[in-house]
């Protein structure tokens, strides 16, 4: 799913590197809590789609956001309501299921590594 508003998402392959700068965004998961337990991208904080809205005092208005879900339609509703809200948020390309396809990094909560 294209990012939506002309913002090109962010490349599996590139999350890494941004995520490490010095002006990293916010790594959004906007998946179920049930999905977000079974694996998540490493840094990632869990806020799902369907609470975002009343818990955008939640972020840090000072960070852009690089948002994911599982496929990227619950990520494309949420970018629209942080835009609405004036944050500058990108998608990562594919969402969960690229990353996965890809074989990044995943963190599973409660395995000794917790991470893949």
């Amino acid at each position: 799913m294209a990012a939506v508003a002309g913002r090109p998402a962010v490349s599996p392959a590139a999350v890494a590197e941004i995520t490490a700068r010095a002006d990293a965004p916010l790594l959004l998961d906007v998946r179920s809590p049930e999905e977000f337990a079974q694996g998540h991208l490493p840094g990632a904080v869990l806020i799902p789609h369907d609470q975002l809205a009343s818990r955008l005092d939640e972020l840090d208005r000072d960070r852009w956001v690089l948002v994911y879900c599982r496929s990227g339609k619950r990520a494309t509703t949420a970018q629209g309501i942080l835009e609405d809200a004036g944050f500058e948020v990108r998608q990562i390309q594919g969402s969960w299921l690229r990353w996965q396809e890809e074989d990044r990094p995943v963190v599973i909560p409660g395995d000794e590594k917790d991470a893949k």
